[in-house]
């Protein structure tokens, strides 16, 4: 009986939301590949300087850092030639000339399947497949074969034609006219229309951008609560739980018009759903601060895994349980430690399995550049956040 000795392909994931990130690393799992985890381009540079076992990278455009996805691509096929490359957005589009050579881009949400296919196709393969130039093709193949058209024929087309382009010129001569009168009459001068027009641009840019990332995590969430779920039934609960949770970020930050929001309204936010009416069980004690919104949206759905746990299997699934958040901040090193302390609960006992709410507290601690550390003392789960201020606290 032989045995395949032949080593499983590396794939560098790079991707700064985490829920995404930890998507896409289910993609390159179910592709049948290794994935290697960054947050950003500085860690992605670090890990490809480090090895040469890396056969392909799969990127997000739009990342916090010295440089973004696209610049990191070109890098890394400068560089690094034999490396596959995989571009993905939610917000742009790069033309084939913007791109590294034989570099893919797909749009957020990913479909799944195509992923899978496309990733199996560059790595198994070796190579992309080059799709011929339609002067390449037999003139049998080509997909706009030229048809046979008389020249008196074309050329009273064309007559046609122009008197209709003047007629529609002159048409919207005149409603460039009349819409300026308008204007002017209503006192908006052309400096003023410019700068709104300006505006207006910028903020449906925006807003195309959210709500693309937006459906992205959705369907992250959804694959993930399902992929691992006993039952429909509790991956729909599942699922239903971190909707909710993300829907409480986003309320929070729109309080604050998206800039930033306090840390201790984020920890109290993403506890009161589960917290007794009238019997306090979630003990807060820490400094407040201004956080960023990746911060506050990672916390929160962090939290949202640490509540469901506490309430099915922890502190909280009796009467009598308890937990303390607590967070010192180390002025000198610049750190923030949190740690969660779960109290008078029933005896604990480490998991079968490593589920999706650990790993999503685990990939916290990666998603802000610092350490997590899960503990299952018998007396009560502990979960420790290390980080950097940086990575955490809000630009003043």
């Amino acid at each position: 009986m032989s045995t395949d000795l032949t080593p499983v392909p590396n794939v560098l994931v790079v991707e700064d939301e985490m829920i995404l990130r930890m998507r896409a690393v289910d993609i390159v799992e179910d592709a049948g590949f290794c994935p290697i985890e960054a947050v950003n381009a500085d860690e992605a540079i670090s890990i490809l300087e480090s090895r040469s076992d890396i056969s392909l990278l799969f990127t997000d455009i739009q990342m916090p850092g010295s440089i973004d996805g696209l610049r990191l691509a070109h890098a890394v096929h400068e560089r690094w030639p034999s490396i596959k490359i995989i571009l993905v957005s939610g917000q742009m589009k790069p033309s084939d000339t913007a791109r590294p050579e034989n570099s893919r881009f797909f749009g957020k949400p990913l479909s799944v399947e195509q992923m899978i296919t496309e990733l199996q196709a560059m790595v198994g393969a070796g190579a992309l497949s080059i799709v011929p130039n339609a002067t390449d093709l037999p003139a049998d193949q080509a997909p706009h074969a030229m048809e046979t058209v008389d020249p008196s024929s074309r050329s009273a087309q064309e007559t046609v034609l122009s008197a209709e382009n003047d007629s529609l010129r002159i048409l919207l001569e005149q409603a460039e006219i009349d819409a300026q009168a308008l204007l002017i009459q209503a006192g908006i001068e052309a400096e003023q229309r410019d700068a709104a027009d300006k505006l207006q641009k910028l903020i449906l840019g925006e807003l195309h951008h959210r709500v693309k990332n937006t459906l992205a995590m959705v369907s992250a969430i959804a694959s993930q609560s399902f992929r691992g779920a006993p039952s429909i039934e509790h991956g729909q609960k599942a699922m239903e739980g971190r909707l909710i949770a993300l829907g409480r970020a986003h309320d929070l930050l729109m309080q604050v018009s998206w800039a930033n929001a306090s840390l201790t309204h984020t920890l109290s936010s993403a506890t009161e759903p589960y917290d007794s009416h009238g019997d306090r069980r979630f003990h807060f004690n820490g400094p407040d601060i201004r956080i960023t919104s990746v911060a506050v949206i990672a916390l929160a759905m962090t939290f949202n895994e640490l509540c469901t746990n506490t309430t099915k299997f922890g502190a909280l699934s009796v009467p009598t349980g308890r937990v303390e958040i607590v967070w010192t901040i180390d002025e000198l090193k610049r750190r923030i430690r949190l740690v969660w302390t779960e109290r008078d609960g029933p005896t604990v006992e480490p998991p079968a399995r490593r589920s999706f709410g650990t790993r999503m507290m685990g990939s916290l601690g990666q998603q802000l550049n610092g350490q997590v550390q899960l503990a299952y003392e018998p007396s009560g789960f502990i979960y420790s956040l290390d980080v950097p201020m940086s990575s955490v606290a809000a630009l003043r």
